[in-house]
Order: structure tokens, then C-alpha cells, then sequence
């Protein structure tokens, strides 16, 4: 499993560098929106309950997943006229996630209240139909492990790897979204909403903007091998567990499960963006490095990142982020 996100508030944190996906969001909070207010029954959804709970899955440390909680809960009073309704919001996350930075920087006033809730969205999380919305936001690309059996020489992912590499993300991610969606038919009530924002790809040979990334970070890894600063072999076993499936992919394993309506499946696609990419880069995939490589080798390759930047902004540049927005009702 990989690492969460930097946690805190420094130089180096989420919290400080998640600005990619806060655009992302910023961009979606009107059909967050519209996602709320056109696909709840919100009668017969609540029957004689005054609670409406809210779950955000894999809400790291802040502020981005605030935004989120506030304009879903924004839409649902919109849409109700209980004036007894209260909401609940339970933020995920990795048991290893920062939550007391998380907790520290809830909003004043916020109309919500708040809970933790630890652990892997791959597993069952809450009882059983207790979630009225469950929202999702660039984190079901992660996997739930790296995926076994993998022969990668000199590669950390599977983008430009042999085939077999490439079978088995796309075997761990069908299994783990198996897992994710048996787990949510359960949590979720009849008539509650899944919404889902994650990276996608139109064809199977298309590179998604994070995997050039990684190919910029595995090409630093190289050459502190050539160098001899680094085994071949800790190179060789390291691979990120992150996966950019193809969109109709998407669509086949959310059908294969059964238990939910595909109400909405919309492309999202942005240009290029190589403001502070290397500080979003160490921000998101500082930990899951250190965990293998150790702190020192880590550092020495952000050192080298910053040396060659200009490289990886190149590339960042010529390149879309595609991505896809998926609304799903439980049956």
C-alpha cells in the first residue's frame, strides 16, 4: 500500500501543494452540484431520519476536500426544505493520513459536523446502508498494492514497460474496484449517490500526464544507478501503484457489479500545467519513495529534480490531463 499524502503544513505538505487538484475541483463544484440536485429523492432517501451523512473517501489532509464536503452540503439545503435536517461528514483516509492536521484546520462555522474515520476504502468502512453520498476525488488511482509478479527492470511503473507489467495493474485494479464496489452496496442507502473524479485515459496506449511524471523520476533513479549511487536492484522492485485506466474500462467493472446506475460518465481534460510540479510531485509521492528508498536517497532525487526541472515542465507542457466524472445511484 502506498504512503498518504505529506502530511502537516510545511514546505513540503499536501496542504501546500494540491493546487492540480484543487482546480480540478474548484472546476467541478457546480456539477457537484447539479449532481446533488437532480439525481437525490431526498423523501425517500431520509424516510424518518434527520441526518444526512456525507463520506469522503481518501480526503487526505485538507483543503481540498472541504471545499468538496461544502458544496454537496450546500446543494442539499438548496434542495431541502427540512429545516431539521442536520449532516455528517466522515473524512477517510489511510490509518498512516495526518488527521490532526486535517482536524486542526476544519472550517469556523463549517454547518457539518465532523469525523475521522481510518482505514483503506478497499474494505468495508461504515454499517450498512448508513452513507447517503459517498464522493471520491483522484484517489481511486491508487491501487490497494503493488501488483505481484512484477518483472519491471529499470522501470517504476508500468508506462513503457512489457506487457505483462501493464496486465498486472489492470488485474489488481479489477480486482480492487470489485472490492470498492461490493463495499459501497453495502454502506450505501438505496437511491444514495457515488460521485467519482479520477484520471483516465481515451486508449489503452495513451500516457496520462502523472505517468510522465514518473518517467522523469525514473529517469533520475537511473542515473543515480549508472552513478553508483544506487543498486540496480532497489530500482528494479520499486514500483508506484498507481494505475490511469481507460474510461470504457471503467464503465465495464461498475456494470459488472450491478448494484449501481450509471447516471452520469463525463470526460474531463485540461491542458498541461507545470506550475510547482515538482513540490506536487514530492507532496504526493514523497512517502510512498521513502518507504523504499529511504530518506537520503529521496532527498538527493528532489535535489536532481529541481537540477533538471526544465525537463519535466517541458513535457508537462505538451501534454492534457484526461480525466473522467462518473455519478452512480445505488440500486
Amino acid at each position: 500500500m502506498a504512503s498518504p499524502m505529506n502530511g502537516g503544513s510545511g514546505t513540503y505538505s499536501y496542504a501546500r501543494n494540491s493546487t492540480w487538484q484543487r482546480n480540478v475541483a474548484a472546476a467541478l463544484e457546480n456539477t457537484l452540484k447539479e449532481a446533488v440536485m437532480e439525481n437525490l429523492d431526498l423523501q425517500k432517501l431520509l424516510c424518518d431520519s434527520d441526518t444526512f451523512v456525507v463520506a469522503d473517501l481518501g480526503c487526505s489532509v485538507g483543503p481540498n476536500t472541504f471545499h468538496a464536503m461544502e458544496a454537496i452540503i450546500d446543494a442539499l439545503q438548496r434542495k431541502c426544505d427540512k429545516t431539521t435536517l442536520e449532516f455528517q461528514v466522515a473524512f477517510n483516509d489511510q490509518t498512516g493520513n495526518d488527521f490532526n492536521t486535517l482536524l486542526a484546520s476544519l472550517p469556523v462555522g463549517r454547518n457539518y459536523f465532523a469525523a475521522a474515520v481510518a482505514g483503506s476504502f478497499y474494505g468495508r468502512l461504515f454499517p450498512s446502508s448508513s452513507i447517503h453520498i459517498a464522493h471520491s476525488s483522484a484517489t481511486l488511482n491508487w491501487l490497494s498494492r503493488v501488483p505481484e509478479g512484477l518483472a519491471n527492470a529499470a522501470k517504476i511503473h508500468y508506462t513503457g514497460a512489457p506487457d505483462a507489467v501493464a496486465r498486472a495493474y489492470q488485474d489488481q485494479f479489477e480486482e480492487d474496484m470489485g472490492i470498492f464496489f461490493r463495499c459501497r452496496a453495502r454502506e450505501i442507502a438505496a437511491g444514495g449517490l457515488i460521485l467519482i473524479t479520477m484520471g483516465a485515459v481515451l486508449s489503452r496506449d495513451a500516457q496520462h500526464r502523472v505517468a510522465a511524471a514518473f518517467t522523469f523520476i525514473e529517469s533520475i533513479l537511473i542515473d543515480m544507478v549508472k552513478e553508483g549511487v544506487l543498486a540496480q536492484e532497489r530500482v528494479d522492485s520499486f514500483n508506484i501503484p498507481i494505475i490511469f485506466p481507460y474510461i470504457e474500462e471503467i464503465r465495464r467493472l461498475i456494470e459488472k457489479n450491478k448494484c449501481f446506475e450509471i447516471v452520469k460518465m463525463e470526460k474531463l481534460e485540461s491542458a498541461g500545467n507545470s506550475e510547482n510540479a515538482i513540490m506536487h510531485i514530492r507532496a504526493g509521492f514523497e512517502g510512498t519513495l521513502t518507504t523504499h528508498f529511504g530518506s537520503e536517497i529521496v532527498e538527493q532525487v528532489f535535489v536532481r529534480a529541481i537540477q533538471h526541472q526544465h525537463k519535466l515542465h517541458s513535457t508537462l507542457t505538451s501534454t492534457s490531463s484526461t480525466g473522467i466524472f462518473v455519478v452512480l445511484r445505488r440500486n
